[in-house]
């Protein structure tokens, strides 16, 4: 079965190297915004992977799972719910519960939560994926890069899209957008745009006969755009997005590789993510500069029930046999023991950024700006007995205690709730000098300030896990860090860009609840975890060659790295936490090439390596070892083929093929367990006339490769959580333009 998966990559190798008779076809000139200006991607110094709409099109993107598989030395770890993705950078990665590894902004504004990350991407212009710390202009999340993600702009003309498709889940998807001019001015103009997807999903859950990971997403966008003078302009967003599909179906064992055991759950579980998300850009142009200011506002709510620890059917939960379970038989009268769980989290930001920019066409270039975000954010964590009548929804207000009244058909065991307080801001500037026609030095620095005031919310009688907690406690903390880039870029011809870049990256501290420093016996946890910071130094090259048919780029890079997290579940305080490890060292590159191999075939190759160290720990035999959650390489190879045949008046034939290759993944720190590499087909076949309709045909893992997208170590050697990864999926889809 090995062979056959890896059939396709050597189909496109082979297409790779043979030889070819080059026709006059050249790549798509790529414009980005890395550096908050419109300049070239050959000419930016900047290790950036970019989509541009017809990409995304031609590489079906509908998910930000999606793009980050097509970037070298980037992966995105999914696990028990949409809004816990991981996403690691070059290494750099978060953990659950954790601030993002990378700046993501849509629409040049800052993602105030991690929780939106995994949402439906619908309506998109383009996707830069910027490598290595970017907190200069980006902020304190950016330390692993960042992600911008543009939607697209309301146009002079009235359009239209419609987009059907069905999958083997079996699910259904509609999408569709609207937009153009408001009256005949053309100053005011809107684009309205929607999506729902409903499956049934693809995970078997054996013991309830059903699938683990139904999903219902509604999500739509409203954009407008006044042009109130030739001067002044506002842009106005407003998102919303409703996501409704299940959750923790962990399968418990001890290796990453072990796929043998069933999803088992005897609750199937609740995931209810609910957010809106709006923002409004007002911009003055005048000769001077460039005068912006953005106003954000984003609420954020999820709910998460289902099964816990060891995620089996109650008759065979080991709570069963030990003294635990006994007593809560002795109290409820139950033939069986075992627990449920619950996570409700509420996140609620307002931000503000103002900038200033000097005009793009003078020799000596700036922005300076302010940045500020106040958020507040509810968390609860708790378990239920499970009696066999379900899980029941906790927000807060708790259910009553199993102390108080075992007759519950639920009742609360215990519950662990925080409230925070957070306030962030940030000044920033950004030099350009052009020293000669081919020579430019740039220097950004970034100073940011974030303070954090935690509130303990558990009230006595649900706090049963020995951390002593007092209710209305609270703690102040507060980190800060200025965060220079200084990069010198060097073009010796118009085709060719060299540079090199200092960079450094900051991620704030945060909480772990209250005690578990003296409760968890665990080196590196305690009741807070520090700030991070990376300092990175990386030089790279970027080219064109045969006359535009070809581009290629390499990005060498070293990182230190204060304060990598891990992640810890304790069973003893029911506690989820991070740790720190206190250095850690990653060097690596990026090489990416693409080529028009003929009028009608281009190919590309990507290569992402990264190799961790853990240089220092608060657990000695963790040194040496490779850092948590870090992939040793990727590999991506793929073409796209479009020929024009003679059918339906004139359209396109489009095949296309995305292999992906994610090597050695370690988990924990101790490197108890790793996961082999992975190898990842999808395949699009269709047909499409020009801007007019298209039909395509698709198929993600397409080759049904089993493994577990996540581990995550548990309370005992041989108990580790594992997520299974999505099998193979196929389906159809018909988009209509007019």
């Amino acid at each position: 079965m090995r062979t056959l998966k890896t059939l396709p990559v050597a189909v496109i190798a082979a297409s790779l190297a043979a030889p070819v008779s080059f026709a006059q076809a050249v790549l798509e000139e790529v414009v980005v915004s890395a550096r908050k200006r419109a300049e070239s991607l050959a000419d930016s110094p900047i290790s950036v992977k970019a989509f541009t709409e017809s990409e995304i099109r031609s590489a079906g993107i509908e998910t930000p799972q999606d793009f980050v598989d097509l970037t070298p030395n980037a992966t995105l770890v999914q696990t028990q719910n949409a809004g816990n993705a991981f996403l690691n950078i070059r290494g750099v990665s978060q953990a659950r519960n954790s601030e993002m590894s990378a700046a993501v902004l849509i629409d040049g504004v800052l993602m105030s939560n991690p929780t939106q990350l995994n949402q439906q991407l619908f309506d998109i212009e383009q996707i830069e994926v910027l490598r290595g710390p970017q907190g200069a202009l980006y902020g304190r999340n950016a330390i692993g890069g960042a992600i911008t993600i543009n939607t697209k702009a309301p146009g002079d003309e009235f359009e239209g899209r419609v987009e059907v498709g069905a999958d083997n889940g079996p699910g259904y998807r509609v999408r569709g957008t609207i937009g153009g001019p408001v009256g005949d001015s053309g100053n005011l103009k809107y684009r309205l745009s929607g999506s729902w997807y409903d499956t049934e999903g693809y995970i078997d859950n054996e013991y309830l006969g059903e699938k683990a990971d139904p999903v219902e997403d509604t999500s739509a966008r409203l954009r407008v755009l006044w042009d109130v003078s030739d001067t002044f302009s506002a842009d106005f967003r407003l998102s919303y997005s409703m996501l409704e599909t299940q959750a923790l179906y962990f399968r418990i064992a001890a290796e990453a590789d072990d796929t043998s055991l069933d999803v088992r759950v005897n609750n199937p579980g609740k995931n209810e993510r609910e957010f809106v998300s709006s923002s409004l850009k007002l911009e003055w142009a005048g000769s001077g500069g460039t005068l912006t200011a953005i106003t954000a506002y984003d609420d954020v709510n999820e709910l998460l029930t289902g099964d816990n620890f060891n995620f089996l059917p109650r008759e065979e939960s080991f709570f069963n046999f030990d003294g635990f379970g006994q007593f809560i038989k002795s109290l409820t009268g139950d033939e069986f023991t075992d627990l449920s769980q619950t996570q409700y989290l509420e996140v609620e930001s307002w931000s503000q950024e103002v900038r200033y920019a000097s005009p793009e066409d003078e020799r000596l270039r700036y922005i300076v700006g302010v940045y500020a975000i106040a958020t507040e954010r509810y968390i609860s964590t708790g378990n239920q007995i499970d009696r066999g009548f379900g899980v029941f929804d906790v927000k807060k207000d708790f259910r009553p205690s199993v102390f108080v009244d075992p007759t519950d058909p639920s009742p609360q065991l215990n519950i662990l709730a925080d409230g925070q307080d957070n306030f962030a801001y940030a000044v920033f500037g950004q030099v350009e000098y052009d020293l000669s026609d081919t020579l430019q030095l740039s220097a950004s620095l970034r100073y940011d300030n974030d303070e954090r005031e935690n509130t303990t919310l558990t009230p006595a009688l649900y706090d049963t896990s020995g951390l002593g907690l007092v209710f209305g406690e609270e703690r102040n903390e507060s980190w800060d860090s200025w965060q220079p880039k200084v990069t010198l870029r060097y073009q010796p011809t118009v085709d060719t860009t060299l540079y090199a870049d200092y960079s450094r990256g900051f991620r704030s501290g945060g909480f772990n609840q209250t005690g578990v420093g003296q409760a968890v016996p665990t080196p590196g946890v305690g009741d807070i975890f520090d700030e991070q910071i990376a300092d990175t130094f990386e030089v790279g090259a970027k080219m064109d060659f045969w006359d535009g048919r070809g581009n290629a780029s390499l990005a060498l890079y070293y990182t230190d790295f204060e304060n990598a997290y891990f992640f810890l579940f304790d069973p003893g305080t029911s506690t989820q936490n991070l740790g720190t490890i206190p250095e850690t060292t990653y060097m690596g590159l990026e090489f990416e090439t693409t080529v028009a191999l003929t009028e009608s075939l281009t190919g590309y190759l990507g290569l992402g390596y990264t190799d961790s160290e853990i240089e220092e720990a608060a657990d000695p035999t963790h040194e040496g070892n490779q850092a948590p959650l870090v992939s040793e390489y990727t590999l991506n190879i793929g073409a796209v083929y479009r020929q024009p045949v003679n059918l339906f008046g004139g359209a396109d034939l489009i095949l296309r093929g995305d292999y992906q290759r994610i090597g050695e993944t370690w988990w924990d720190p101790g490197n108890i367990s790793s996961r082999s590499p992975i190898d990842l087909v999808d395949l699009r076949a269709g047909i499409e006339q020009a801007d007019n309709w298209s039909l395509m045909f698709w198929a993600k893992n397409a080759f049904d490769e089993e493994y577990n997208t996540e581990l995550s170590p548990g309370p005992a050697p041989g108990f580790n959580f594992l997520w299974p990864a999505l099998p193979a999926r196929w389906g159809v889809e018909f988009t209509k333009w007019f």
